[in-house]
């Protein structure tokens, strides 16, 4: 539908994807994998995640997140994998897990993949990204984000809770 201008797409653009799954072996656990966005605009980093998961999932169709734990974002983001040029919906809900955001391939399949904060520092962000894509790790998004020291800040966006 709309696209809107993103001010933070330009660095989201030069910035490297912070992107860890587990192995393709049957997935264990809460989430299967961590993804680790430079600023908490979704129609800025959306694109660059949906590229790098086509491998596992083929096409995106869409990429489910907490309304309340990012800015506002457009209802699609356009992406060009292999110079072929496909839309991916972006859709909030009120009720997801604002640690967790899912990726979902036209196959049907989705991945579910925990949300480092983007203000993280360091050394706790990469801590995040490596817990969560260890084989067998079945630990909940808070206690993976608490286990790395990566506790978001409380406002404005709600993180507490363990939403299981």
């Amino acid at each position: 539908m709309t696209s809107v201008p993103h001010s933070a797409r330009v660095a989201a653009d030069l910035a490297p994807l912070r992107l860890t799954l587990k192995s393709v072996a049957p997935t264990t656990g809460y989430v299967d994998g961590a993804w680790w966005p430079h600023s908490r605009d979704l129609g800025a980093e959306a694109g660059d995640l949906a590229r790098a998961v086509t491998l596992r999932l083929g096409p995106v169709r869409e990429i489910a997140y907490a309304l309340d734990a990012w800015e506002a974002a457009p209802h699609h983001v356009e992406i060009d994998p292999a110079g072929e040029s496909s839309s991916v919906r972006l859709v909030g809900f009120v009720s997801q897990d604002p640690r967790v955001v899912l990726v979902t391939g036209e196959s049907g399949r989705t991945l579910g993949l925990l949300v480092v904060p983007p203000e993280s520092p360091d050394q706790a962000g990469h801590d995040a990204l490596d817990r969560a894509a260890r084989p067998g790790n079945a630990e909940s998004p808070t206690t993976l984000l608490v286990a790395a020291g990566a506790r978001p800040p409380v406002a404005p966006w709600s993180w507490s809770g363990d939403h299981r």
